[in-house]
């Protein structure tokens, strides 16, 4: 994008079945593009291990995530898995306002909530796995989970894979790259859009007073 046109940010979402690649998949668009950042999220879930407080998420008690909700702290937040989930509202702000985009790792809840809230800025991205056999050997590979979990974990698959048309692009993560790629390429699209370029009509103006 010309330097000489300005931009408002954008909320690039990634929703998908534990276990179908998003965190990878987000770390790799992270590395890859030094104009977005990734939204850290509140959670009451305890840390996994390698987990980095402030770095992966925000993690809190119940008592004071319920706190910043009553005060209108979240942007959105929800309950997967017995643990509470959110978004915390100030640090998007500032990002979008300075034209940096963020990245959201959050489920369809959460989604739904952005899109009542902040339709404009929003795109969201839903991504599946290529079987539901290479979804379940995903999330027993990873050994962060109990075989309890991942199979509460792949019970609950159906049902978010059900709210796939809600989302505006569909990547099957078969390969990771190839993924990337296509998720890198939507953003680039979304960052062109007209009305994301908030200095076009001056930039316009501009260009054709000099012609």
């Amino acid at each position: 994008m010309s330097s000489f046109i300005h931009r408002r940010g954008l909320m690039l979402v990634l929703s998908s079945p534990s276990g179908a690649g998003k965190t990878t998949l987000a770390r790799g668009l992270l590395m890859a593009d030094d104009h977005i950042e990734m939204s850290v999220s509140l959670t009451t879930r305890p840390p996994r291990p390698g987990e980095i407080n402030g770095q992966d998420y925000h993690f809190v008690d119940a008592q004071a995530f319920g706190e910043m909700r009553n005060r209108g702290e979240m942007l959105e937040h929800a309950k997967v898995f017995d643990h509470y989930y959110a978004t915390p509202r100030q640090p998007v702000e500032v990002a979008l306002n300075a034209g940096r985009d963020v990245l959201f790792d959050i489920d369809w809840q959460g989604t739904q909530q952005l899109q009542a809230s902040a339709a404009a800025d929003l795109v969201k991205v839903f991504l599946l796995p290529p079987s539901a056999a290479e979804l379940e050997k995903r999330l027993k590979t990873r050994a962060q989970d109990s075989a309890d979990v991942v199979a509460r974990r792949m019970s609950k698959a159906s049902n978010e894979i059900s709210h796939y048309p809600e989302y505006d692009y569909v990547i099957v993560n078969e390969d990771a790259e190839d993924s990337l790629a296509q998720l890198r390429a939507i953003l680039t699209a979304e960052r062109l859009k007209r009305d994301r370029q908030t200095g076009l009509s001056d930039f316009v103006q501009t260009l054709r007073g000099s012609l």
